[in-house]
């Protein structure tokens, strides 16, 4: 089924059970698989309120939020995945990207260390858990998963190597970086 089809499917199972959770849930994934993340989230906001132990349709909701760049509303949908199910690593592995974005080096921190105690080869967790760290001045921690991220087979950006190299100065900040 082309993208367009599935999302016209969709939108006609919502029409025929507008109160169908799992029906806006999946126009949701229709319209991501397209990149329609405003569509999307409100497929998944409907999904939520219809059913609001819709552990999958938190978790979309909370990734569209991100790609949107709207940090503090990830955050949100977000908790209420982990209210839900404590131990996904992609949910706590976005509330962390969040903490990056709003400059929280301390959430950023946490939510890593939890992907890890979930998923201990996670590349990006163990990446941005040295990015947090770093920022926390606690160098030698960074390194260390800095090494290990690498190690797992994740490329650090060039101006995060550089930041450790200059990990002696005081004025180490949290950056914004890309993996």
């Amino acid at each position: 089924m082309k993208p367009s089809e599935r999302i016209e499917h969709w939108k006609a199972k919502v029409e025929e059970k507008p109160d169908s959770a799992a029906a806006h849930y999946n126009l949701g994934l229709a319209y991501t698989a397209v990149g329609k993340m405003t569509s999307a989230e409100k497929a998944y906001r409907r999904a939520v309120e219809l059913d609001p132990t819709l552990l999958k349709a938190w978790v979309n909701l909370a990734d569209t939020l991100l790609l949107q760049w709207r940090f503090e509303e990830c955050l949100e949908a977000s908790r209420r995945a982990v209210e839900l199910r404590d131990d996904l690593p992609v949910v706590h592995f976005n509330m962390g990207q969040a903490y990056l974005y709003l400059g929280n080096a301390d959430g950023l921190v946490e939510c890593s260390r939890r992907v890890l105690q979930l998923e201990p080869d996670h590349p990006e967790g163990n990446y941005f858990l040295a990015v947090g760290l770093l920022a926390q001045k606690k160098v030698p921690e960074a390194r260390f998963y800095l090494e290990r991220a690498m190690r797992l087979g994740h490329r650090p950006t060039p101006e995060f190597l550089r930041a450790m190299e200059r990990a002696g100065n005081e004025n180490v900040h949290l950056i914004e970086v890309g993996g």
